[in-house]
């Protein structure tokens, strides 16, 4: 396993990654960029699932792993030393989806280290670009991760559980350990503006029961999985003005799991579905083979065609899990398909 494999170099490597931390000239591709936000007191110590972390004074070096994580410091005009490399919506394989490569453009920064997760965390790759804090506010870090990462430097991990923090709460943990706080909460107000002035172009979202299925297997159609309202996707439809279906509610009470699946038989309990979102193609296609189905076409918004097919790799269909740069990037975009399916009820 890589972790273990480096374990014992990225001990050797501890004394020496806080003395570079510490300043001074540095030849990596990627500088870190300064904010011209006002200075926090530190130490600054955030809680996560793991316990908690305090840093000690403002981060210089700042390297961010798994999805999204690199998005706040760029959000707030700091650009990290390393991140991550995209491995889904990358449609021009350059390793950058396109609202990093955007704001990296306005911020006129070179592209960072791009960390390669193919395999998990690339913890030698984090250990050369020498952070002095590793942000991972949402992301699935294990124990094992957490505790090979802490060896390079404090990292900020989730509050709760892997994969569950929402965009707002990844800037603020974020933020905070950046020293930000108040551009933070200035961001996290921008986004909310950007979604309310969206859904406001179409008033028939406002109250819309709204589910998030899967990726459909038209092979296989006995049975059907959506994200429950546990999952980011799903409660980015009540950041819209929109809400959560009755029957996801109810069997997302029984759970802590981001998604469930009901055999086609049950197809009655989504009656209370005014539109459905899911993965799929800008054909129709997707649509068509549901509503010829005799059990899934008996859904009211599959048979009306209340429906938003999210077409593969996509920008709109990476951006339905909200991100904080992403979010703004395609909003209009994925507002426009949910009040074309809302323009059918």
């Amino acid at each position: 396993m890589r972790a273990s494999r480096f374990l014992t170099g990225i001990v050797a490597l501890t004394t020496a990654l806080a003395l570079g931390a510490c300043g001074g000239s540095s030849d990596d591709e990627a500088a870190p960029a300064s904010s011209s936000g006002a200075a926090a007191s530190f130490p600054v110590t955030v809680t996560h699932a793991f316990g908690s972390t305090t840093i000690e004074k403002k981060p210089e070096r700042i390297a961010t792993v798994n999805w999204a994580n690199h998005e706040v410091p760029l959000a707030l005009g700091v650009v990290p030393v390393g991140y991550a490399k995209a491995n889904f919506g990358d449609e021009d394989g350059d390793g950058l989806l396109p609202w990093d490569a955007a704001k990296l453009k306005e911020l006129g920064a070179a592209t960072p280290v791009l960390f390669d997760e193919t395999d998990g965390i690339n913890f030698e790759a984090v250990a050369n670009t020498k952070p002095d804090v590793i942000l991972a506010a949402y992301s699935g870090l294990t124990k094992q991760d957490y505790d090979t990462l802490t060896k390079i430097a404090p990292v900020v991990a989730y509050p709760k559980a892997a994969w569950a923090t929402s965009w707002r709460d990844s800037i603020k943990l974020e933020s905070k350990a950046l020293g930000l706080a108040a551009e933070g909460d200035a961001l996290i107000a921008k986004i909310e503006q950007d979604m309310k002035t969206e859904a406001a172009r179409y008033p028939k979202l406002a109250g819309k029961s709204v589910m998030f299925l899967t990726h459909i297997d038209p092979t296989d159609l006995s049975k059907v999985s959506f994200y429950t309202t546990h999952d980011t996707r799903a409660q980015f439809f009540t950041d819209l003005g929109m809400k959560h279906p009755d029957s996801i509610a109810k069997a997302s009470a029984t759970t802590e799991e981001f998604s469930l699946t009901q055999s086609a038989e049950q197809v009655q309990n989504l009656s209370d579905v005014d539109i459905i979102v899911t993965y799929g193609d800008a054909e129709g296609t997707t649509l068509a083979t549901l509503q010829k189905d005799p059990l899934l076409g008996k859904i009211p918004a599959i048979k009306r065609g209340s429906f938003v097919s999210l077409p593969g790799s996509t920008p709109v269909a990476t951006a339905a899990n909200p991100t904080p740069l992403a979010v703004s990037f395609v909003l209009k975009d994925y507002v426009d398909l949910l009040g074309k399916a809302a323009d059918k009820i």
